[in-house]
C-alpha cells in the first residue's frame, strides 16, 4: 500500500474527521477526502461511515487502524534514530504536556532551551488527554501523574503545591474570606466534571472548610482544564483553588487565605525506552530538571 495514502487514512482515524485529519497533515479537506476514496478503491472495502459527527471506521477500517498504528509508531522510531546519529542534538522533538501546564510554565522556558539548542526544533502537543508515548504519538510527555506503562521511562521533575487565587476585582466586589469555612460565602470555581477532567486533586477548593460528610460547594462555573479555571478566576468570577506553577507569578491573582494548602502533587518527565539513548530526550530531560530545580527553590 502507498504509504501517503496510508498515513492520511491513519490521521483521519484518529482524529475522526477530515477536517481534523488535514489540520494534522498540512493538507486540504478536498486532498485528503481524495486520499482515503483511493485507498478504499485499492482495497475494494470501505473504510469509514461517514456522518454529521465525522468519521467512524468500519471492522476493516478498524483493523486497518491497528496495523497503521504499529507502521507509524516504527518509522517514528526510525526517524528518531536517525535524527540522534549526529554529533551535536539537532532534529523535532515533540513534546506532549497537559494545556496549562505546557502553555504557561514550559512555554516560558523553551526560548532558554533554544538559546543553548538551537538545531532542536520543539513541537509542543497540548492536550489533557494522555497521549500514547509508548506508541510514539510524542516523544516525550510533562504529565502530573506518574505513568503506568513498564514500557516508558519517567523522571520526577517537582512536586507541585495549590493554593486559593481570585482576582483583585472578584474580592473588591465580595469580600476577602478570613477563614476556609468563610469559602461558603463566595463563589467558587470548579475543575470538573471528574470523568472529563483527567488531573486528580484539583477539586479541593470546592471541599476545603466544610465538614467532613457535606456536600461539596457548588460551582459558580466548572471547567474541565486548569487553563480554563485559571481563565474564569482572572476574570472575577470566583475564587479557584490551582497549582502554583499557572499561578504564582500572575499579575491578575491575588492568593487568597495564604496559610491554606491543596494536597500537592508531583510532576513527571516521560519516554519511551527506545529513546533511552536519544541525545534529543536527554538533553531536553536535563534541562527541565535544571529549570525545576529553579522554580521550586
Amino acid at each position: 500500500m502507498d504509504w501517503d495514502k496510508l498515513k492520511t487514512f491513519h490521521a483521519a482515524a484518529e482524529a475522526g474527521s477530515l477536517t481534523g485529519a488535514a489540520e494534522a497533515l498540512g493538507l486540504s479537506q478536498s486532498a485528503v477526502s481524495r486520499q482515503i476514496a483511493a485507498l478504499e478503491e485499492e482495497l475494494g472495502v470501505m473504510l469509514f461511515h461517514r456522518h454529521a459527527r465525522g468519521l467512524m471506521p468500519t471492522e476493516a477500517g478498524r483493523l486497518l487502524f491497528k496495523a497503521a498504528h504499529d507502521v507509524a509508531g516504527r518509522i517514528a522510531l526510525a526517524e528518531a534514530m536517525v535524527q540522534d546519529n549526529q554529533d551535536k542534538p539537532a532534529g523535532d522533538l515533540r513534546v506532549t504536556a497537559p494545556t496549562a501546564l505546557g502553555a504557561i510554565w514550559l512555554a516560558a522556558r523553551l526560548a532558554s532551551f533554544h538559546a543553548a539548542y538551537p538545531d532542536i526544533r520543539i513541537k509542543l502537543l497540548l492536550d489533557d488527554r494522555e497521549l500514547d508515548v509508548a506508541g510514539l504519538e510524542a516523544d516525550c510527555a510533562i504529565r502530573p501523574w506518574p505513568s503506568k506503562q513498564n514500557d516508558l521511562v519517567q523522571r520526577k521533575l517537582m512536586t507541585v503545591r495549590q493554593h486559593l487565587y481570585a482576582s483583585r476585582a472578584y474580592l473588591a466586589r465580595a469580600g476577602i474570606p478570613k477563614t476556609a469555612a468563610d469559602l461558603d460565602d463566595h463563589a467558587i470555581i470548579h475543575y470538573g466534571p471528574p470523568h472529563l477532567a483527567p488531573i486528580p486533586n484539583l477539586d479541593w477548593a470546592a471541599r476545603i472548610g466544610r465538614p467532613q460528610g457535606a456536600p461539596p460547594r457548588p460551582a459558580v462555573v466548572e471547567a474541565n482544564t486548569i487553563y480554563g479555571v485559571l481563565k474564569a478566576a482572572e476574570a472575577g468570577l470566583g475564587v479557584a483553588g490551582l497549582p502554583d506553577y499557572v499561578a504564582r507569578e500572575n499579575e491578575r491573582l491575588t492568593r487568597v487565605l495564604p496559610e491554606v494548602d491543596g494536597p500537592e502533587f508531583e510532576v513527571f518527565f516521560v519516554y519511551p525506552e527506545e529513546l533511552k539513548g536519544s541525545q534529543r530526550v536527554t538533553v531536553f530531560r536535563d534541562f527541565l530538571v535544571s529549570e525545576a530545580r529553579r522554580w521550586e527553590s
